[in-house]
Formats: C-alpha cells, sequence, structure tokens
C-alpha cells in the first residue's frame, strides 16, 4: 500500500449494502440568466465551461442542517424503517465550527442517542463517509448506518467570483446502509481513497479556522470565500479520479466494459467528459445532473444517484461505477451492483 493511497480489503465478512436513498434540493433556483445580471459573464460562457444552466440555492435562515434533515427523512423512508445506530453527516459547511452537525440532525431524525459524527473531506465526503460508514458496519459497532452528504455551498462562495459563482450549489443526499454479504445487490465494494496535502491550496477557505486565527492578523474579507485554481484542479480531479477508478474497477474483479453506469462528482461537466473518455465509457452509460443542479460538493454523488434511480436512468442489476475529487487534495472511487430501492 502507497503512503498516498489507501484501499479496502476485496472482501468482508459484514459489507455495507445500500438499503434506502433520497434526496434534497432547496426551492429556490437561480438561472445563468439571473447570474448574467450581476457577473461580467453569459449563458454561453458559463454553458460552455461548466455544463450548468439552473441551480438551487439555500434562502437566508436555511442552514445546512436544515438540508440534511430533508435527504435523511427521505432514504429512511425508502429504506421503509426509521431506525440507525449511526448517523454519518459529510459536509464542508457546518452549520457552526464546533459542536458537529451530524448530533442536531440526528435528534431531529427521531435517532436522539445514535453516535452521530461529521466527515469533512469535501466534495470527496460522500466517498470518505462511505468507507466510514462501511468501517462501522465491517467491526460491527453498527448494524445501520444513515450516511447523509449535505453542503450548503452558496454560503462560502464570493458572489463577485465568476469563477466559483456559477458553479456551486445546494443539496443534499443521503443513503441507509445495513450489514449484508458482500456478494448481494447494494453492497459497498472495494474503496479507493486517497489525498494530497501538498496542493491544499488549490481548493481552501483561507480563513476561520486555527492557523489564521493564531496569526494574530485579522481576515481580510476576501478570505473568508471558498477559493479554487480552477485550471491546476481539472488537471489534477482528471488525473485522479480516472486513476481511482481503474483501481477500484480491477479490485472489483470488473473490466471498465462491465461498467452500466458511471457516476462521478458533478464537478463540471468538461471534467466528467474527460475521465469518462478515458475510461472509455460511452455517453450513453454516463449519469449526470449538473445541468440542473450545478456543483453541489460532497452531496453531488448521492443526489445524482438517487435523481437517476427515480428517473429510471438507474436500475436494479446495473453495474455503477463511482468516483470523486475535492479539496484536501482528496479523491475515492469504489463500485457496487445496485439494487432494488425505490428513490425518494
Amino acid at each position: 500500500m502507497s503512503t498516498s493511497a489507501m484501499t479496502s480489503p476485496v472482501v468482508t465478512d459484514r459489507a455495507a449494502v445500500i438499503t434506502g436513498i433520497g434526496s434534497y434540493v432547496p426551492p429556490d433556483v437561480v438561472t445563468n440568466e439571473d447570474l448574467t445580471a450581476r457577473l461580467d459573464t453569459s449563458d454561453e460562457w458559463i454553458r460552455t465551461r461548466t455544463g450548468i444552466a439552473t441551480r438551487h440555492v439555500v434562502t437566508p435562515g436555511t442552514a445546512t442542517s436544515d438540508l440534511a434533515v430533508e435527504a435523511g427523512q427521505r432514504a429512511l423512508k425508502s429504506a421503509g424503517s426509521a431506525v440507525a445506530d449511526a448517523v454519518v453527516l459529510a459536509t464542508t459547511t457546518p452549520d457552526q465550527p464546533c459542536p458537529a452537525t451530524a448530533p442536531a440532525v440526528a435528534s431531529r431524525l427521531g435517532l436522539g442517542g445514535a453516535a452521530a459524527f461529521d466527515v469533512s473531506a469535501v466534495c470527496s465526503g460522500f466517498l470518505y463517509g462511505l468507507a466510514t460508514a462501511s468501517g462501522l458496519i465491517a467491526a460491527g459497532v453498527a448494524d445501520r448506518v444513515l450516511l447523509i452528504a449535505a453542503d450548503a455551498f452558496t454560503t462560502i462562495i464570493d458572489p463577485r467570483d465568476r469563477g466559483t459563482a456559477v458553479i456551486f450549489a445546494d443539496g443534499a443526499g443521503a443513503v441507509v446502509l445495513r450489514a449484508g454479504d458482500p456478494q448481494e445487490p447494494g453492497a459497498v465494494g472495494p474503496l479507493v481513497l486517497g489525498s494530497d496535502g501538498g496542493l491544499s491550496h488549490l481548493i481552501e477557505v483561507p480563513a476561520g479556522g486555527s492557523r489564521q486565527r493564531s496569526s494574530g492578523r485579522p481576515a481580510a474579507p476576501e478570505e473568508h470565500y471558498f477559493r479554487m485554481r480552477g485550471r491546476d484542479t481539472y488537471r489534477h480531479a482528471v488525473e485522479h479520479m480516472t486513476r481511482a477508478s481503474h483501481e477500484a474497477v480491477a479490485r472489483a474483479g470488473w473490466r471498465p466494459p462491465d461498467i452500466d453506469r458511471f457516476a462521478a462528482h458533478q464537478a463540471n461537466a468538461r471534467i466528467l467528459a474527460a475521465v469518462a473518455d478515458r475510461l472509455e465509457i460511452p455517453p450513453s452509460r454516463r449519469l449526470s445532473n449538473i445541468e440542473h443542479v450545478g456543483n453541489t460538493g460532497g452531496a453531488s454523488i448521492p443526489l445524482l444517484l438517487a435523481q437517476a434511480a427515480a428517473a429510471g436512468q438507474l436500475t436494479a442489476g446495473h453495474k455503477v461505477l463511482l468516483t470523486s475529487f475535492g479539496g484536501g487534495l482528496a479523491w475515492g472511487a469504489t463500485t457496487l451492483q445496485w439494487p432494488d430501492v425505490t428513490a425518494i
């Protein structure tokens, strides 16, 4: 095992099996035309570079926990049970720095007393959360885990920054995982995770943490906003998502032609196309909702899966490849055979 990547065992006695899935986006929609009214941009510029036409955004007073509760309720309903031994929340935008947001979400869902904590891996949060939830189940700590990925990304985006304001949006997705057999539909396959902290400056919010606070220097207003170096991020995203995907597919005993559906973090349309092309996955097998929801951070993959399943684009038996990339830098990939679940 390299020092820059971690892989899960190929087979464990207790696998984490998806038994329910739900998603939620806030009702307010911002179109490209809305953005052109306040930014030096155009609908054509945004569509060409990102593939995005509309995105959902929170209104004042709505927090990440509100999105998480909505998605969590739907996932529990999909699973047919309101029971969970643990709640894991993957988010970059917690309600506050302390405490974690997950315990409040668990309480609002009627799961008070269950283990509850946050996972922070930016846009790779869902896959890191999936690894965490799978570990809880494999270790026998929990039999059922509610994994939620939720981000109110627009609360940390500079509304004047054309490079990020046109891309990021808000939403949540959730899955219920139960202990099961590694060979059954819905079982989470081998997980491949990696990071490169030497490039953390490519995606960051400079202010608000102990580094800036202990410096004795007041933060400039713009340092409280999310920053991303787009060109460099693109190159690393394509490289690491492709490499992690190849490894996850190989560890599952698959070949790229076996993949029925490709579900990648919805970063932007050009990244998605570049990774899928390198994996030789035809357009008909690529799932995407970025045109209508934008980049929802850690919520991206479960939101995509839920919407695709509800639309009939993802059905029981499909072999699915998941992959993501985000700040840290952090990336991951895994595989699974889609179960017979009703997305809500």
